[in-house]
């Protein structure tokens, strides 16, 4: 970095900034990340400029040469970052100054650092919500797999944690299929208010020059142009919306996550999880612990906390920019790095994803689970359900005294409770016809859940189609 780094604001001062003012207000260290979308949308300025006779062809075409130059030198990492330079915008300006002079210093007619960054951040997020749309995606393909394969396995479904009706694994995964086609769908919906160029706007009330901010945005690929350029420039709505976004998404995931170690657990051994995607212990020899996931389910807090962070930051800010604004990009950044990294975690995990059918079915036994099937039973023999509730109720008393389940009661013991039990109850105590029965429409009839995965596919053909 060359030695000269005039600020370009210090005209009003005499003194020099202290040095450590420098550093604290410095954000070179974070916002770096925005230097290709600053280069981007310095083109494009550069490139309207040009349309509307600010810059002339041989200028424009300096600009042009001189910003791939300073695009290499950031991505080979040849730049060096200095404070006295604040932030990306000021580092890139003095880079395009050292390699073409005055003419660099043309670039910023008609443009603030708030409108600047306000169309870096946009552009920042509308990348990152693509790449999450994607993401998810992959990770709903995983799931329809996994459905498709367990459509018919038969697993205890719980409700307070205790054994309440036997599912198929099918359809608690298409459960966490529809969960994350919300999520996927939250983030299209708020791809709009994202999509719009501030650029133009300048510090708060737009420009005197006769910018074409039109052409910008279109050079750009926004959706179109704000409104007004006092909201344009305080406007952190659409921050707020990606990482309220990705605060549900990661609930999803934590308690995919939840489940997925209950199920791993010793006590449980419902799944197994490959070696690949658990650690082990430093002390005990035999343990397999599925760290990933809890990995996942700690870092749902960190998210949270990032949503209270950007919420508190933006709370009581008066129009238009204010310099706490700086400190949305850590919050911003480290929602999206975290919310790519755990899906992907999370799809790596369910890959490697082994149900263990036979414990599942028999675990899917015990509890009582067919006690509401048997209920069913009474009601079709034209018993009333709350009565059918008591008598069922009564008769699992009788069978967790006698030690027994409700199949190995026998018809006399039954009639004992309820005259109109035949032999034909015992078909509704099994687990098998229990889940078959549930045909109604979002079941968890094999008929049901294969119905779910056949619009599932049909979601994701579209998604990918356009």
């Amino acid at each position: 970095m060359a030695k000269n780094t005039k600020k370009p604001w210090q005209g009003r001062f005499k003194g020099k900034t202290n040095k450590f003012v420098e550093d604290f207000t410095s954000s070179i260290n974070f916002d770096y990340r925005l230097a290709y979308y600053d280069i981007l949308g310095s083109e494009a300025h550069s490139r309207m400029l040009n349309s509307i006779g600010i810059l002339n062809n041989s200028e424009l075409k300096k600009i042009l040469s001189a910003l791939k130059k300073v695009n290499k030198k950031i991505m080979n990492g040849d730049m060096k970052h200095n404070n006295s330079l604040e932030d990306i915008h000021m580092h890139i300006e003095h880079e395009l100054i050292e390699l073409i002079g005055d003419t660099a210093k043309k670039i910023h007619t008609g443009r603030s650092r708030n409108d600047q960054v306000a169309t870096d951040v946009r552009m920042y997020v509308r990348d990152e919500i693509l790449t999450i749309l994607d993401d998810i995606n992959e990770l709903q393909k995983t799931i329809i797999k996994i459905a498709e394969k367990y459509s018919s396995s038969i697993i205890p479904g719980f409700t307070h944690l205790q054994v309440a009706q036997p599912v198929t694994f099918g359809f608690i995964m298409m459960a966490w299929f529809f969960m994350l086609e919300r999520d996927k769908e939250r983030f299209v919906m708020s791809f709009p208010n994202v999509n719009l160029c501030p650029l133009g706007s300048g510090a708060m009330s737009g420009s005197s020059h006769k910018l074409d901010r039109k052409f910008v945005s279109d050079f750009l690929m926004f959706d179109g142009i704000t409104d007004n350029a006092l909201d344009s420039v305080s406007d952190r709505d659409f921050i707020i919306e990606f990482i309220s976004n990705s605060s549900l998404l990661m609930t999803h995931l934590s308690r995919f996550s939840e489940e997925i170690i209950i199920w791993n657990s010793t006590m449980y051994n419902f799944v197994d999880l490959d070696d690949q995607v658990c650690t082990g212990s430093s002390i005990m020899p035999q343990k397999k612990n599925p760290d990933v996931l809890e990995l996942i389910r700690g870092k749902t807090g960190s998210i949270y906390g990032q949503l209270m962070n950007i919420l508190t930051i933006m709370k009581s800010q008066p129009f238009a920019y204010n310099r706490d604004n700086q400190e949305d990009k850590p919050a911003l950044f480290n929602c999206g790095d975290t919310i790519i990294k755990c899906l992907k975690a999370m799809n790596i995990c369910l890959e490697n994803l082994k149900l263990n059918e036979s414990i599942t079915k028999e675990a899917a036994k015990k509890g009582f689970s067919t006690a509401t099937d048997f209920a069913d039973y009474l009601v079709k023999k034209s018993v009333p359900f709350r009565d059918a509730h008591e008598i069922v109720g009564k008769t699992v008393a009788y069978a967790i005294s006698k030690k027994l389940s409700l199949d190995e009661l026998t018809v006399v013991e039954f009639k004992s409770f309820c005259k109109s039990i035949e032999s034909d109850v015992y078909e509704s105590l099994k687990v098998e016809g229990s889940v078959n029965s549930k045909k109604t429409f979002g079941g968890t009839s094999k008929k049901e859940v294969l119905r779910q995965i056949k619009k599932a596919k049909k979601l994701i053909n579209a998604y990918e189609k356009g």
